[in-house]
């Protein structure tokens, strides 16, 4: 997917290239191809930049555009905007979290930079079980923030289906439930393609528009914690990573990315990142994608340590697997995910808060897996 550079479109906001074909920033949401701002001219925020309006309930799913305006009180219109005054509404949207277990958490951002968030992501937890799935919506196609909400819950509910394993000693069993976890994972990436072309039919059905040519799509990410086993499956550029308290960080996905064909070509690793192409994905969750199973990998931990699954939003100010595990390290005081979670969005806001963020955490203890 490589692209000379003369074929590389400028965003007229934030100056950052864009990839060949793209229709909105990557950055900053702004249409490609608008006039560049007048500098002496106040900022202002268009009604192409407004969010889409979800608004879910965490909790529930449930949207609810009955939402108080900060600035006058007045009501928050489904347009996303204030029907008394016309401010932007705050949408729940823009950041939510979720806690599913005392060892499960994570915090979902809008970031410094987009106009919205179109990162998603879904947990589940009991005892010993965990589904943790993150889904970051594609900011050149419309509605993105659609489809990855429909996709992680989508995900997720089959992963729960799916159902705790447990650990055993038997012969074969690790195989077999590694196996299984497999087959979940791909039916679990599966149905959240459905859901994101569902999604796409009923935006293509309450807009009226044709959403053919340019669907809403996403990445996917996911991953399961049974007692003593953890299973990965992604699609595009969405991570999971193994971060151990003792022992070697790793990251259990692999990019199906620009960036990643050149690292197996042998670029360097921050070279190949940091070039205008490195995150053009070669698979996604949408209605155009060529196919939606997702890519799996599985790991018997010898201890404690941290599983997070994260958009690229976090990985992009830290993506060697070494470097997270020091990152995590750093603001893991305690084995409080939600607190671990939440310390890391405001990082990479710290950093510039050039993409949504999404970091989800289990801490994955000898009590987890049934270690002694």
């Amino acid at each position: 997917m490589s692209a000379d550079d003369s074929s590389l479109v400028r965003c007229p906001r934030c100056g950052e290239d864009g990839a060949p074909g793209a229709r909105f920033c990557e950055n900053c949401g702004t249409p490609l191809g608008a006039p560049a701002p007048d500098a002496g001219a106040p900022s202002e925020v268009t009604l192409e930049l407004a969010p889409t309006v979800v608004d879910p309930d965490p909790a529930t799913g449930e949207a609810s555009h009955q939402r108080p305006c900060a600035a006058c009180g007045g009501t928050i219109a489904p347009d996303g905007y204030c029907a008394d005054c016309g401010t932007p509404g705050v949408s729940e949207r823009d950041h939510f979290e979720e806690r599913p277990a005392r060892w499960v958490a994570g915090v979902c951002d809008r970031g410094v930079r987009h106009a919205r968030n179109e990162d998603a992501m879904a947990l589940a937890a009991g005892d010993t079980f965990a589904a943790l799935v993150v889904c970051d919506g594609v900011s050149s196609a419309p509605d993105s923030d659609v489809a990855s909400l429909a996709a992680s819950r989508a995900a997720r509910d089959v992963l729960v289906a799916y159902g705790p394993q447990g650990s055993s000693t038997v012969q074969g069993a690790t195989s077999r439930r590694v196996a299984g976890w497999t087959d979940a994972m791909v039916a679990a990436s599966r149905a959240a393609g459905q859901a994101v072309r569902g999604a796409a039919e009923q935006l293509a059905a309450t807009k009226g528009k044709d959403v053919a040519d340019d669907p809403p799509s996403c990445t996917f990410a996911a991953a399961v914690v049974d007692g003593d086993l953890l299973v990965a499956g992604w699609l595009g550029d969405s991570r999971v990573y193994w971060l151990p308290d003792d022992g070697q960080a790793e990251q259990l996905s692999v990019d199906d990315s620009w960036a990643q064909e050149m690292i197996a070509a042998g670029v360097p690793r921050a070279q190949a990142e940091s070039s205008p192409q490195a995150h053009a994905i070669t698979r996604w969750l949408g209605p155009d994608a060529p196919d939606t199973d997702a890519r799996c990998a599985a790991t018997v931990p010898s201890g404690p340590g941290w599983l997070l699954v994260c958009s690229d939003g976090l990985w992009n100010y830290c993506s060697d697997p070494h470097a997270m595990s020091e990152l995590v390290r750093r603001y893991a005081t305690t084995d409080d995910p939600l607190a671990t979670a939440s310390a890391l969005v405001r990082w990479a806001n710290a950093q510039g808060g050039r993409d949504n963020i999404t970091a989800a955490l289990a801490r994955v203890s000898a009590a987890v897996t049934g270690q002694r």
